[in-house]
């Protein structure tokens, strides 16, 4: 398999497919995703059909359309089985937590941009003078390919590329929505990858004493993190905890004080 070698997450790359410039036409670009992804495909049109999208198709059916429905439900497919084997410790909560995170459109597109199949998207001329593209295509893209790949090679070649591309997404997901011990996964990750141990500060307390709520912010190496509301101090903790993981991971916060 080739290697895998990223981009910029943030920067879509669409080229139309009117030869105009080198590797811009659809020859180079059914070549380049074979060579992106480390698999020949024996039925190219497959391929074809994965990466036309519907502003550069002949008609509706010629697009990626019907491959992304189906890549939705191998993806999704794949996904469960990696979670179900590889985290026993997890109930059926947690593992449809972690798969949502992983397969969400934002992930499919960050993966598909960092593998370079933005380039190799087949699309109409308007949509690349006008960038008037949804970035859900993208995403939509990624989807297809694994379909394509399925159909043209099977489950075995989706589920080993799918386990490479999908990697850091997974463990993200599995540190940020995996478990309810929050305070546990962002010690592990703190001294792991930080070289330093959470503390936790409370900000504010408020309410009767016997119904007071209190909100804790968790610290890393004086880092703050945005503090969270619990209805004690043990779930202010483990809902701080949640709320440095996901800023960590640039995720939205789980936990938002909304009152600040």
């Amino acid at each position: 398999m080739n290697a895998f070698e990223p981009h910029s997450d943030d920067v879509v790359h669409l080229v139309d497919g009117t030869g105009q410039m080198d590797g811009t036409d659809q020859d180079s670009k059914l070549a380049k995703c074979q060579d992106i992804i480390g698999y020949q495909f024996k039925d190219l049109s497959l391929l074809l059909s994965a990466l036309t999208h519907a502003s550069g198709a002949s008609h509706r059916l010629a697009s990626n359309e019907r491959l992304e429905f189906l890549g939705d439900a191998v993806l999704g497919l794949v996904v469960c089985r990696w979670l179900f084997e590889e985290y026993p410790e997890y109930n059926e909560g947690d593992l449809t937590k972690i798969k949502s995170a992983v397969v969400s459109r934002r992930s499919c597109g960050k993966v598909a941009i960092q593998l370079g199949l933005d380039r190799c998207l087949i699309v109409g001329r308007g949509v690349t003078r006008n960038r008037s593209y949804p970035r859900s295509l993208v995403s939509d893209v990624f989807e297809s390919v694994v379909a394509a790949m399925y159909l043209d090679g099977g489950d075995e070649i989706v589920r080993q590329r799918l386990k490479e591309w999908l990697a850091d997404e997974v463990a993200t997901a599995v540190e940020t929505q995996g478990s309810n011990n929050f305070k546990s996964t962002l010690q592990q990750y703190a001294q792991r990858d930080l070289a330093s141990t959470p503390v936790y500060r409370l900000v504010s307390e408020s309410g009767p004493d016997h119904r007071k709520a209190f909100l804790i912010s968790a610290v890393i190496a004086e880092r703050q993190f945005p503090a969270a509301w619990g209805s004690n101090k043990k779930d202010a903790e483990q809902h701080a905890a949640s709320n440095a993981l996901a800023e960590l991971h640039g995720l939205p916060l789980p936990f938002p004080d909304t009152d600040s």
